[in-house]
């Protein structure tokens, strides 16, 4: 149910299974190895139409232009030039795992000066490096900005971010991470939630559908699985077998509040033991009017203000006395408190005391 009070919204989504149902291990594990890289570049978009860096407030766009023109022949030395299409920027990317050379990647480019914007612009030849210092892939292309801007003399618009922007396939790979995946014996199945309970199901899983002990559990977020245990001629052989087992997982009871959109998201395992509740609201307000008092015509004295203050409390009617039965659902309890008409803000300040309290029997987490 959604309820909104001026800008204030709280939706309430409560699961009615009991479980999730079964899932598959690729959705819930990562493999050890099978990950990705992050790759990091500077260079320079030009093309811009007008809307590049102030060459004063950011004096490195002047020096990697200039660096570039010397590669390619054109003497700079000792010239001033400032041009205003021009833009140095951040060129950020992410190497999949298993990446060969002469593949394509897509990549981020995000202005670092004062630019106001990249739309339009083309991105040279940047090379982009990893943490290990080595050159993985080289970017260029034109810019898909994510946003729009227009100024004119009195006046300005700004809709989206015109500052940053993407390449669909504008990076080549050049180099492959060195990992010699056929040939390890061992493979580290690691847990995103890890959970002993998930983890003790994804190991009988497992060695139920190869009918032999293969896979085991190390602790709550890791299982091994033994890639010679499997009879499988390679370790990619034996992830593609397991990858689409299914599983169902356990879940931790949580209630996660957002404050700022009054925003409650809960499990369906969420209880909350035997507990009362009394909430209202306390109003006070002071209103300060001061008065001019002036003197009669043509009589002696002087003009003074007086100060007049309002002072008032007003208490909102709230909910008075509640109990809340033990074992009840905190859904039920969201319902009860929402066919009340109380308000989202309120809502969570009363989960808030009833988890100090140490009624609700959950991970109350609060963004």
């Amino acid at each position: 149910m959604i309820r909104i009070l001026g800008v204030i919204f709280a939706v309430f989504i409560c699961t009615n299974m009991a479980f999730a149902g079964p899932i598959r291990i690729k959705d819930l594990v990562e493999f050890d190895g099978v990950r990705g890289n992050d790759l990091v570049g500077y260079g320079l978009v030009v093309g811009l139409n007008g809307t590049g860096d102030g060459i004063r407030n950011a004096p490195f766009t002047e020096e990697i232009m200039a660096n570039i023109l010397e590669r390619l022949g054109v003497n700079v030395t000792g010239e001033q030039f400032r041009p205003k299409n021009v833009a140095a920027v951040f060129v950020t990317a992410e190497l999949p795992p298993f990446s060969r050379a002469g593949s394509q990647i897509d990549i981020t480019v995000s202005a670092i000066g004062d630019a106001k914007s990249l739309l339009g612009g083309t991105l040279i030849m940047t090379p982009l490096n990893a943490a290990d210092g080595q050159i993985y892939a080289v970017a260029q292309g034109t810019i898909i900005a994510g946003g729009v801007s227009a100024e004119g003399d009195g006046a300005s618009v700004v809709q989206g971010v015109p500052t940053a922007g993407v390449i669909p396939s504008g990076a080549r790979v050049e180099r492959e991470v060195d990992f010699d995946f056929a040939s390890l014996t061992e493979i580290r199945m690691a847990l995103r939630t890890p959970d002993f309970t998930t983890a003790g199901r994804i190991e009988q899983a497992v060695n139920a559908a190869f009918g032999r002990p293969v896979a085991r559990m190390l602790d709550a977020g890791t299982v091994q699985l033994d890639i010679n245990a499997t009879r499988l001629p390679s370790a990619a052989h034996a992830l593609g077998q397991v990858e689409n087992i299914l599983v169902e997982p356990e879940r931790k009871a949580k209630v996660v509040v957002d404050q700022r959109s009054g925003t409650i998201v809960m499990g369906e395992d969420v209880r909350i033991s035997r507990v009362a509740v009394s909430q209202g609201n306390l109003t006070l307000r002071i209103q300060e009017e001061p008065i001019v008092v002036q003197p009669n015509p043509f009589a002696e004295g002087q003009t003074v203000v007086v100060p007049r203050t309002t002072a008032e409390i007003e208490e909102e009617p709230g909910i008075g006395l509640a109990e809340i039965s033990g074992g009840t659902s905190l859904s039920e309890v969201i319902a009860g408190l929402n066919a009340l008409g109380v308000a989202p803000r309120d809502m969570i300040d009363i989960l808030k005391s009833i988890k100090a309290a140490g009624a609700l029997h959950a991970e109350f987490i609060v963004r």
